[in-house]
């Protein structure tokens, strides 16, 4: 068996137990992960703000976080989660909308939860709630307790 998960990282805690659940998951399947991160560019930047990080930079940012998370997720691993290969990817843009779209190419979209935004009292975010109701491809929502 082999494939792709695609996971949804924000770099919340609960954006990380979602990707440490996709990699025990991946080893299981043999499958490989794009580890998806998204960034916008803030409205303030339209209404012609001076003080701002070039556009580039926040993608740049993103780009960073994003291996940061995948490096502390994979660290410590062994066996089979240690060969999961873990592709990151950083588009600008909503996130569910691109974890919705490039959910058609994958065999599993995994998501925490609840990320940074939103309502903390909800049961789902958002993103989470967008994905398990329109992705192309079956969805595993990952809960995250405050003690993981």
């Amino acid at each position: 068996m082999s494939g792709t998960i695609l996971v949804g990282v924000d770099g919340s805690p609960g954006s990380r137990t979602a990707l440490r659940w996709a990699i025990t998951e991946a080893a299981l399947r043999g499958a490989s992960i794009d580890a998806l991160i998204t960034w916008q560019t803030p409205t303030y930047a339209y209404a012609g703000a001076s003080v701002m990080p070039p556009i580039a930079e926040l993608g740049e940012a993103a780009a960073g976080a994003l291996d940061d998370v995948i490096a502390a997720e994979r660290e410590g691993l062994t066996g089979a989660e240690a060969d999961v290969e873990v592709r990151p990817v950083v588009v600008e843009g909503p996130t569910a909308a691109h974890l919705i779209e490039r959910s058609a190419d994958a065999d599993l979209l995994v998501v925490g939860s609840r990320g940074y935004g939103g309502f903390r009292g909800l049961l789902l975010g958002s993103v989470s709630h967008q994905c398990a109701s329109h992705a192309h491809c079956p969805v595993v929502v990952v809960p995250h307790r405050d003690d993981d």
